[in-house]
């Protein structure tokens, strides 16, 4: 397992996956799920999809929060767990970048070969 520090040192891969997107989990506990990207933790390389990874944490009463009480909210996963959903497919796969001759970078699926376009 690398240290901190030496992830750091040696940076982490651009992740291809944005907030948005639908993605299925295809290792771990929560193998299969699908669900949206609610948040892309680069530095960790982890992403949190939507009701996956479930989490309780007991919050006592404060301002924000006058109950207090347990809340459930989605726990970060590796993003090597998870892998994109082909929209025109539904099916999951690996995806590449083309840079058009204007530029742009475009995501494009492997299996199918049709372009990923970006999350709303």
């Amino acid at each position: 397992m690398a240290t901190r520090q030496a992830r750091q040192k040696r940076g982490v891969a651009k992740p291809m996956i944005m907030k948005g997107d639908r993605v299925r989990v295809i290792r771990g506990n929560h193998r299969d799920l699908e669900g949206t990207v609610l948040e892309v933790i680069k530095a960790k390389g982890q992403v949190r999809v939507e009701g996956v990874n479930m989490r309780k944490k007991h919050q006592r009463p404060s301002q924000a929060n006058p109950d207090g009480g347990i809340i459930t909210f989605e726990g970060p996963i590796a993003l090597s767990n998870v892998m994109l959903i082909d929209p025109t497919t539904g099916e999951p796969t690996r995806v590449r970048t083309r840079i058009e001759e204007d530029g742009t970078k475009e995501r494009i699926s492997v299996k199918s070969g049709n372009p990923v376009p970006r999350p709303q």
